[in-house]
C-alpha cells in the first residue's frame, strides 16, 4: 500500500529544525512491510495544510502527519483535518484529565490554554500520549487510513511504537520487506556502477540505491514479497551476486562501520595500533577511539604539525624532509614507520597533505594527501588528490588512511 509522510511546521521548511520524524517513522514502518512512497512538508498555513492532506488522501491509502497539535495559536493542524474530513472538534473530558493529571505529577498548574488538546476530530480514534500532552488522532474512512501525530521526537516516537504500529497491524495489508545495506569505500559511485552493471536489470520486487558519502558508498537492497522467504531470498541473492563482483571494495553490513571493522580485526589478531597525523590534526585517532573498546588496539595518536615535530617525536630525518618536503611519500613513510618503532605496535599510519585552502603549489596543490602504512612486513603509501574544500579533504583523508589500513590488514592490494 502508499504511504505518504507530512511533517508540519514553519521551522521545519524554514530549515530551523531538522526533520528526523518522518526517518524515524518510516523505519517502523519498514519493520511491520508498509513502504513509504511520498513525503511532504508544509508550514503552519491553514489553507496549505489543508490542500496537502488532501493530496496525500488522493495518492496514498495511508497518511501521517506530525507537529501542529500543541495548545498555541500557531498549532492548527486539528483545524484542518475537520476541514478535509467535514467534522466538528468534540470535547473529550476523559483527555482533559489525563492532561491536567500530568501537570500535577510535575507540580505544575496546567495553564487554561491546554484545553485546546481535548478537542478532538468527531469520530476519530485517539491515541493516548505518555510522555506529553497532545493526543494522537487516527480517521479511518473507507480504504484510507489517516494519523496526526505529535511533532516532538520524543513523544512521536514512543506514541509511534506503543500505539500507531499496533493499530495497524492487522488493518493494512502487509508485505514483507528484507534490505540489506552492504558498505563499500575505497571507489566512486560512478564505477561501483560500472561494475556491478551486469546485475543491475532488476524485477519490479527488488531495488538498489547507490548512497554516496565522505566514507564511501552504500549499496541498499530492498526486496519486497508476501512473504518472509520471497523477500528474503532475492535480496541474499543479488547481496551475494555483488560481492562476487566487488567484494573486495564492501567492509560490512548494515550499521557496520569502517573502523568498527578493523577494530574486530585487529582484535581477532591480537595486533595493535598507533597513528601520526600531520594535515588532520588528531581526526583519524579520534575516529578510531570512537568506537568502545578501542583501547584492546590502539596504543596512541601524535598530531605533528611542524617540521620539527615530526623530526623530534617521530624521528623522520631532516634530510627528508629538505630534500621531499613535508608533505610526500618519503616523509609520509618516515612517519608511519616511527610512529609504529616508537610505540612499539604492529601496524603504524600517517598523514600529510595540504588540506588548504592556502599553501597548495603547482606541484602539490590543495588537496594533495600522502598516507603511509607500516607493518613488520613493509611500508606502503599512496598519493591522493582529495579537492579544494579543506573540510571535506580532512575527512576524505580519515576515511582514505582506514581503508588502506584495512586492506594492508587483509593482505588487499
Amino acid at each position: 500500500m502508499d504511504v505518504e509522510l507530512i511533517t508540519i511546521g514553519d521551522e521545519i521548511i524554514s530549515g530551523h529544525t531538522v526533520d528526523t520524524n518522518s526517518v524515524y517513522i518510516a523505519a517502523k514502518l519498514g519493520e511491520i512491510g508498509l513502504w513509504v512512497t511520498y513525503k511532504t512538508s508544509v508550514g503552519d498555513d491553514l489553507r496549505r495544510m489543508e490542500e496537502v492532506i488532501l493530496q496525500a488522501l488522493k495518492r496514498a491509502d495511508l497518511v501521517i502527519t506530525t507537529g501542529g497539535l500543541g495548545p498555541t495559536d500557531d498549532d492548527i493542524t486539528k483545524r484542518a483535518i475537520v476541514k478535509v474530513f467535514k467534522r466538528n472538534l468534540v470535547f473529550h473530558e476523559d483527555v482533559l484529565e489525563d492532561i491536567k493529571k500530568r501537570y500535577e505529577a510535575r507540580a505544575i498548574k496546567m495553564p487554561s490554554i491546554n484545553q485546546n488538546q481535548a478537542l478532538l476530530p468527531q469520530g476519530a480514534v485517539y491515541l493516548p500520549n505518555k510522555t506529553g500532552s497532545a493526543v494522537g488522532v487516527v480517521i479511518v474512512e473507507g480504504t484510507k487510513i489517516f494519523a496526526a501525530l505529535p511533532g516532538v521526537p520524543r513523544e512521536m516516537e514512543t506514541m509511534v511504537a506503543e500505539e500507531l504500529v499496533p493499530f495497524l497491524t492487522g488493518r493494512v495489508r502487509q508485505e514483507h520487506i528484507r534490505v540489506i545495506k552492504l558498505r563499500t569505500t575505497g571507489i566512486i559511485e560512478s564505477a561501483l556502477a560500472e561494475k556491478i552493471m551486469p546485475i543491475t536489470k532488476l524485477p519490479e520486487s527488488i531495488r538498489l540505491a547507490y548512497l554516496p558519502s565522505y566514507g564511501g558508498v552504500d549499496l541498499r537492497i530492498v526486496s519486497f514479497g508476501p512473504t518472509k522467504e520471497m523477500a528474503t531470498a532475492p535480496a541474499e541473492n543479488m547481496a551475494k551476486q555483488i560481492r562476487e563482483l566487488v567484494g573486495s571494495y564492501i567492509y560490512g553490513e548494515d550499521n557496520d562501520t569502517l573502523e568498527g571493522v578493523i577494530g574486530r580485526l585487529l582484535k581477532e589478531k591480537k595486533e595493535t595500533l598507533a597513528t601520526a597525523e600531520s594535515c588532520t590534526a588528531g581526526l583519524l585517532a579520534g575516529q578510531i577511539t570512537a568506537v568502545p573498546g578501542s583501547s584492546e588496539y590502539f596504543e596512541r595518536g601524535v598530531v605533528t604539525y611542524s617540521d620539527r615535530s615530526k623530526m623530534e617525536l617521530l624521528g623522520v630525518s631532516e634530510n627528508i624532509i629538505r630534500a621531499y618536503g613535508a608533505v610526500s611519500t618519503q616523509t609520509a613513510e618516515a612517519m608511519a614507520t616511527g610512529i609504529r618503532e616508537k610505540a612499539g605496535v604492529d601496524y603504524g599510519v600517517a598523514i600529510t597533505g595540504i588540506a588548504g585552502p592556502d599553501g597548495g603549489t603547482e606541484e602539490k596543490p590543495v588537496g594533495t594527501v600522502f598516507i603511509a602504512v607500516a607493518s613488520a612486513k613493509t611500508v606502503k603509501s599512496k598519493k591522493f588528490t582529495m579537492g579544494g574544500d579543506r573540510e571535506i579533504n580532512r575527512r576524505r583523508s580519515v576515511y582514505t588512511a582506514l581503508e588502506f589500513l584495512r586492506r594492508t590488514i587483509l593482505g588487499i592490494d
